[in-house]
């Protein structure tokens, strides 16, 4: 690196210049574009990001200076440097930029969704498409809080208009967008403009044919979906074909994992999985399974369908080989009688689904594999690896 003076003045056509840490200059004068290029990925420890704090913030123009990373030369603006200081410490440059250049869409405004776009939003994804063309219910309002409480600024607008709105207030540099349609309208070629997928409030079938065609691109494309009743949650996961390094100390290990497809993770037939499975897991898949034969809405269930829920119940299990207490009819009723959303639990499942997310844009960290259930009755998060080979072994 080459040592400046001080009171250096930079411009464009002077090239460019770098300081050794220690050697910054007093006063530095830039006008027009300027490169400072990090010698490494690791912008903690490296001398341009420490001159950086050396610099009175009056004598540039942020937004035209750029920290360039080593590799396949993006960039992240000083803006975006200053903004995600304190992650840029946790995960790295590296993990930041291809977080701020992932494209993200979101179907279904539901509570936990919303904390999900929150957390993401404020992470620094690089754009967010929002998918729902309901109206806002007075269910809806108990538990998302993006919709502003001002009836008048509703105008006709879909939850995913108002949540859009409320979401570009949390970080002005994340652009979210809203598309109307229905998930299973979208044909493969809508799904390859994102990285990331997010679905909730759709049904079984829904949820099977986005994953598939998620799948059927060349480019990975990661699938999440979400669903939160009551006091519980669950989440399931298909990376598809996922490497990823995981560092140990001084060593860093290349990991690699395959995941199932939705409809072939719940194919698994019941008795093969282990006798230990969460309770959730057979409940959300009666539930489901009722509204699709039933021709209802995600959601749309009560009290009244109890007494036909249970016995799908024990057709399921007597199918499947498995016995009936290992899906308690307390619990098929608390996720029949109380649908909606418990506020504190969106905020758990959306947590948990935000770090998910950022770990597969990122490439950092163990991701999850491949259902997470969560029951506030039982107060801890249960990770269950549900595939042909959990059955296999």
């Amino acid at each position: 690196m080459v040592a400046a003076a001080c009171n250096q003045d930079i411009r464009p056509d002077t090239g460019l210049k770098s300081f050794e840490l220690g050697a910054a200059p007093s006063s530095l004068r830039i006008s027009g574009e300027v490169r400072i290029v990090v010698a490494g990925s690791n912008l903690r420890s490296s001398p341009p990001f420490t001159l950086l704090s050396f610099i009175p913030s009056y004598l540039f123009p942020a937004s035209r200076l750029h920290l360039r990373m080593n590799g396949d030369g993006e960039e992240l603006t000083a803006q975006e440097t200053a903004l995600y200081d304190r992650q840029i410490r946790v995960w790295g440059a590296d993990a930041q930029r291809r977080l701020s250049k992932a494209h993200v869409l979101v179907y279904g405004m539901k509570g936990t969704v919303a904390e999900f776009c929150k957390n993401i939003v404020l992470a620094g994804v690089g754009s967010l498409t929002l998918v729902d063309d309901r109206v806002v219910t007075e269910e809806a309002f108990t538990s998302n809080f993006l919709i502003p409480p001002d009836e008048n600024v509703y105008g006709g607008k879909t939850l995913a208009e108002l949540c859009c709105n409320s979401l570009k207030d949390f970080n002005p540099m994340v652009r979210v967008t809203v598309e109307k349609g229905d998930l299973a309208s979208f044909d493969v070629e809508f799904f390859s403009k994102f990285d990331v997928v997010v679905v909730s409030c759709c049904s079984l079938s829904a949820k099977k044919l986005a994953n598939e065609k998620c799948r059927k691109l060349s480019k990975r494309i990661a699938f999440y979906s979400v669903d939160c009743r009551d006091s519980c949650g669950e989440i399931f996961v298909d990376l598809q074909d996922y490497k990823y390094s995981k560092k140990q100390q001084e060593e860093t290990t290349e990991c690699h994992l395959q995941y199932p497809s939705f409809e072939d993770a719940i194919s698994v037939p019941w008795r093969e999985l282990r006798r230990r499975m969460s309770k959730l897991y057979f409940a959300m898949r009666v539930i489901e399974k009722y509204e699709e034969a039933e021709g209802r809405r995600v959601g749309d269930v009560s009290i009244a369908d109890l007494s036909r829920v249970l016995k799908l119940k024990k057709e399921l299990c007597a199918a499947q080989s498995l016995n009936e207490s290992h899906v308690p009819d307390t619990l098929l009723e608390r996720l029949v009688t109380n649908t909606t959303e418990f506020p504190p639990v969106c905020a758990i499942i959306g947590g948990i689904l935000g770090q998910e997310v950022i770990k597969a844009i990122s490439g950092k960290g163990d991701p999850l594999k491949n259902f997470f259930f969560f029951d506030v009755f039982d107060g801890k998060g249960i990770i269950e690896d549900i595939s042909r080979l959990t059955g296999e072994e």
